[in-house]
């Protein structure tokens, strides 16, 4: 089992810049992970210089721990077409830093629910996107693990492919693509929808497994892993009954400092580990 870790607790530290992308590789080898996660939001200045020294300034090797998952905020939904262009390029800019930075997966998610848009418009202008960015990824030897998601740090409106029929329905349009899933253990439950149903038709494109946690049923409020809503460890007993040998990622969101990462990662290994009992 290879575990890392996406640090939602520390977002509003990083991001005013009161602590350091490297302050938090460095609590990730404290804890004993074996690789983190970014938000593309970590790094909002990536002139050439900048992108040059990044993975040296950001010690991987000294901290003997691996960079995984760039997690994007993609948003294909957007009403105006020069706005979805302008989304494709920052894209493949975010495909760019994750291959800079020795990431081997970016997080894409479909976009926003935006007033007045359409089924079918929405569905043909996601597959449209992920395409071009696919050929982008391709170049790079990235893998695009699209989420079962609800709704990014930056947006104001939830994902337009949270119900799971309209995430499958992008899925089956991109069969013939190396398009992986990254699949969120709680998500579903935001709308009452059934967790190890969805996780069933999507198992064999699973790439990266993120461990998130609900409060409960129908409520958007993250809890430390483990003492929620969220079926972890019938998803994990599915996951080693298909022999999964991907990333587990946690996805740390409760706030209730480096005890909750310690304590949410000492959940998941003993999970992961009676998962496999007979």
């Amino acid at each position: 089992m290879r575990l890392s870790c996406l640090p939602v607790s520390l977002y509003d530290d990083i991001f005013s810049e009161r602590s350091t992308v490297a302050d938090w590789i460095g609590l990730g080898a404290k804890l004993g992970l074996d690789a983190v996660d970014f938000s593309i939001k970590f790094f909002p200045r990536r002139n050439a210089d900048t992108l040059n020294i990044m993975r040296a300034a950001l010690a991987f090797e000294k901290y003997r721990i691996a960079p995984c998952m760039l997690a994007c905020y993609s948003d294909f939904t957007h009403p105006d077409a020069t706005r979805r262009e302008v989304e494709l390029t920052q894209l493949k800019a975010d495909i760019e830093l994750a291959d800079v930075l020795g990431a081997r997966f970016v997080r894409i998610t479909a976009g926003q629910n935006h007033p007045g848009l359409q089924r079918d418009e929405g569905v043909q202008w996601i597959t449209e996107g992920f395409r071009r960015a696919l050929d982008e990824a391709d170049t790079r030897g990235i893998t695009l693990a699209y989420e079962n998601h609800t709704k990014g740090a930056p947006w104001d409106y939830w994902d337009f492919s949270q119900p799971t029929e309209i995430f499958l329905e992008i899925l089956e349009a991109l069969a013939d693509t190396p398009l992986g899933v990254c699949f969120d253990t709680a998500n579903p439950l935001v709308l009452g929808e059934d967790v190890l149903a969805l996780l069933d038709e999507v198992i064999d494109r699973v790439v990266v497994l993120h461990i998130f946690d609900l409060r409960e049923v129908g409520v958007f409020e993250p809890v430390r892993v483990g003492t929620g809503a969220a079926p972890i460890p019938q998803v994990f007993a599915r996951m080693r009954a298909a022999n999964y040998d991907g990333w587990l990622s946690i996805e740390e969101a409760s706030r209730s400092g480096e005890e909750g990462f310690a304590q949410s990662i000492a959940f998941v290994r003993q999970a992961w580990r009676e998962a496999a009992a007979p």
